[in-house]
């Protein structure tokens, strides 16, 4: 399962920055940044070796539309990751979250604002769900939203009867992902707005700070008087209404349902979060490492896609990717417990000061 751990240990201060060597400087910050780095270069690598069709605006428009999707469930996987749960119900949702957007308007007759309401609805509900199958009855979070992905994709089976589901949508509902601005896809919009406000929660919110609490120690957390079960909860919900408006943007940009299409993201939206909890702020999830750690994905699979790689390369590179996110996040974690150990304890403050310290960030 994924834990969330504070990053004191990893980041450099600016004091400590100040008193290193240049040397010592780069050894530092090379955990936080080098990701950043990692992408750049991947990024001048491939203009240089494809420069007719790397650096171009159609790669640029086609990476931010195919990625985009993926962006966003990535972000949907980092809530809950932030509390140190896991929801593998992203990869299932969509499934369903998608062909339903189609289908309540070519089938049942509802207006288009209404059904894109109707999935984000459901998809909040199953969210709240999943968090109370991990919270009230304390099932684990990887079997818990395990179980609830698989009911979904039958639901979206059941339902489409494994067929396309086709029909006629307005195009309201297909300018949702079918716009341009600034000559680059709405989407890529979409997913600047969503990291923004997610960093300003996340960073300078109460309830930011009690999420991190939470994944990092629950216990301590409710001792501390933070309700552990509501905001794990809140998590879920929120990981559930990204992924069923990631779904509404599938809907719109294939303008079919389809049972077979959605699976493919579980994995890549899974690396994403994982490689996010190991750049910018390394041992801990945060929000612009997993957009870095989904541009990584971006740049990869497009320029080996570029030199004409088989089918196959995509879901290896993106499993590869995976377990070095993981091994790179256990060694986080294990760098972190070590310098905490080695840190000169500080005195614990009095009970009831830290219960008006908590009733203060209220």
């Amino acid at each position: 399962m994924a834990s969330s751990i504070k990053s004191t240990a990893l980041e450099p201060t600016r004091f400590e920055l100040a008193q290193a060597s240049r040397l010592d400087q780069v050894k530092r910050l090379a955990p936080v940044y080098g990701l950043v780095i990692l992408a750049l270069l991947l990024a001048i690598l491939f203009s240089i070796l494809l420069p007719e069709t790397f650096p171009t605006m159609i790669n640029l428009r086609s990476i931010i539309g195919d990625k985009a999707i993926i962006a966003i469930l990535s972000l949907a996987v980092m809530i809950p990751m932030v509390t140190g749960k896991i929801d593998l119900t992203v990869g299932y949702g969509i499934v369903l979250w998608h062909i339903l957007a189609i289908s309540l308007q070519t089938q049942f007759g509802f207006p288009w604002p209404l059904a894109v309401l109707t999935v984000l609805v459901f998809g909040g509900c199953v969210g709240f769900l999943n968090g109370v199958l991990v919270e009230i009855a304390q099932i684990d979070a990887f079997i818990a939203t395990l179980g609830t992905g698989t009911i979904l994709y039958a639901i979206a089976m059941w339902h489409s009867q494994g067929h396309q589901v086709v029909g006629v949508a307005p195009e309201g509902f297909y300018d949702i992902a079918g716009l341009f601005f600034l000559d680059l896809p709405i989407t890529g919009y979409y997913v600047l707005a969503l990291a923004l406000t997610l960093w300003i929660v996340l960073e300078y919110l109460p309830i930011g700070r009690y999420f991190y609490a939470i994944g990092a120690n629950p216990k301590a957390a409710a001792l501390n008087g933070i309700p552990v079960r509501r905001f794990t909860i809140i998590a879920f919900v929120s990981s559930g209404l990204l992924t069923a408006f990631a779904g509404v943007l599938l809907a719109s940009r294939l303008r079919i349902g389809q049972a077979s299409v959605g699976l493919e993201y579980l994995l890549p939206a899974l690396v994403g979060a994982f490689l996010g909890s190991t750049t910018i702020k390394p041992g801990r999830v945060n929000v612009w490492g997993t957009i870095v750690g989904v541009t990584i994905l971006a740049i990869g699979i497009s320029g080996i896609q570029q030199f004409g790689a088989s089918f196959f390369v995509e879901p290896l590179f993106n499993g590869v990717t995976l377990l070095v996110a993981i091994g790179i996040a256990g060694y986080a974690q294990r760098r972190r417990g070590a310098a905490s150990s080695r840190a000169p304890s500080i005195p614990s403050q009095p009970a009831s000061t830290q219960s008006a310290t908590t009733t203060k960030g209220d």
